[in-house]
């Protein structure tokens, strides 16, 4: 797998009038497997990438853990045997074939109940020659959990096979209906050896300077959160994810740690890369604000603009600006709110005029913005009945 340092991507260029769906938005990602792959399906719908593994997958093929779990289960075979994940299932059968239990493994969950959480997991199933009896559509923990508790589990023995975290819910709603559960625990999810990147990620966060976060497993969402508040940052990535943010998660599952938390997430039908990567295609660009100005259509994505489908990159002053001026379309802004608006502003108003300028140039289109002599700036609308109904709001 390529070096998964953070990195930020060249914004691709787009064609006239048919800039790709994500030009202009800038999309994080967490994932530490396949973050390649999630990368190039972004990048090829125009998005900037910025790249954080927020965890790393430690395997326990050397696991007293696991080891013991395993000799547990094959003194005193399991009832019933739930797989969660495809590599946490192989990688457990893997485990035991080094340290020779693989027959006596495979032989204990031969005649137990197998349920598979999901396709990938069903598969790991069937590649070690077992055979699973049930696997849930929605591909869901919970739908497995009713589904046991349904046929009761009263004084059977039950191995779970974990995913990276323990299943509390789980395990503990199992134990209170009277299954005694065996956790097996496959692999661990720690954070990563270089937080930098985590960091860049999460002041990116915080700084408005990403417009959607990717999230495929709940540990990963865990691991950011707890960063957060290793560096007192807890509130301001909150309010980021609650209101500038897009969170887009692989399922509800992974959703679970943003959801409690009061964070409104998306997620696909089907919890596959993808499924999300196309979610995420159709939700962000419906964040973005639309206005008609000067004989031209402006679109204000996150970290541009475009015109008349045209893209057109913008300085981070630039935008800061434009996000002010389109608050309010038509009215003027006094130069000292705009002033307030730059980064790092200070109390020169010529910063306004220097960065005014580099927006129009930037827009291509320098008649958008008006100026109002001694007054300020504002967009140069085009008239309409009300023009606040139908340009003052995004989807």
């Amino acid at each position: 797998m390529a070096d998964l340092t953070a990195e930020a991507t060249a914004r691709p260029a787009a064609a006239p009038d048919t800039a790709p769906p994500l030009a202009g938005y800038t999309v994080g990602i967490t994932a530490a497997r396949r973050a390649d792959e999630l990368a190039a399906l972004l990048q090829r719908r125009g998005a900037t990438v910025l790249r954080a593994p927020a965890l790393r997958i430690v395997p326990l093929a050397d696991d007293a853990d696991l080891l013991a779990a395993t000799r547990d289960l094959v003194a005193a075979p399991p009832d019933i045997a739930v797989a969660t994940t495809g590599i946490g299932f192989r990688g457990w059968i893997e485990a035991a074939e080094g340290w020779g239990l693989f027959d006596d493994l495979i032989g204990v969950l031969g005649k137990a109940v197998v349920l598979a959480r999901g396709p990938k997991a069903k598969g790991a199933i069937r590649a070690a020659g077992l055979r699973e009896e049930w696997s849930p559509e929605s591909e869901s923990s919970v739908e497995v959990l009713e589904r046991l508790l349904d046929q009761g589990v009263d004084g059977r023995r039950i191995a779970v096979q974990l995913h990276g975290a323990p299943l509390r819910d789980f395990v503990e709603s199992l134990r209170a209906a009277g299954a005694e559960v065996v956790e097996v625990p496959v692999y661990r999810w720690l954070p990563p050896v270089d937080l930098a990147p985590v960091d860049r990620l999460l002041d990116a966060c915080c700084n408005g300077a990403l417009d959607a976060l990717t999230f495929t497993s709940a540990p990963a969402a865990i691991s950011l959160l707890e960063r957060a508040a290793q560096r007192g940052r807890t509130a301001e990535l909150l309010h980021a994810l609650r209101r500038d943010i897009l969170p887009v998660c692989v399922g509800p599952v992974t959703a679970a740690p943003l959801e409690e938390l009061d964070v409104a997430t998306v997620w696909p039908e089907r919890m596959r890369l993808g499924a999300m990567v196309q979610t995420l295609t159709a939700r962000l660009p419906e964040r973005a604000r639309r206005l008609a100005v000067a004989g031209h259509t402006l679109e204000l994505r996150g970290q541009a603009a475009l015109v008349d489908g045209d893209l057109r990159p913008v300085p981070p002053a630039g935008m800061a600006l434009l996000r002010v001026l389109a608050r309010r379309p038509g009215w003027v802004v006094p130069r000292a709110e705009l002033l307030r608006a730059l980064p790092g502003s200070g109390d020169d108003e010529h910063a306004v005029e220097t960065a005014m300028a580099r927006l129009r140039a930037s827009l291509g289109a320098p008649r958008l913005i008006a100026t109002v002599v001694k007054r300020g700036y504002r967009l140069a609308v085009d008239p309409v009945a009300d023009p606040g109904e139908k340009y003052g709001a995004g989807a």
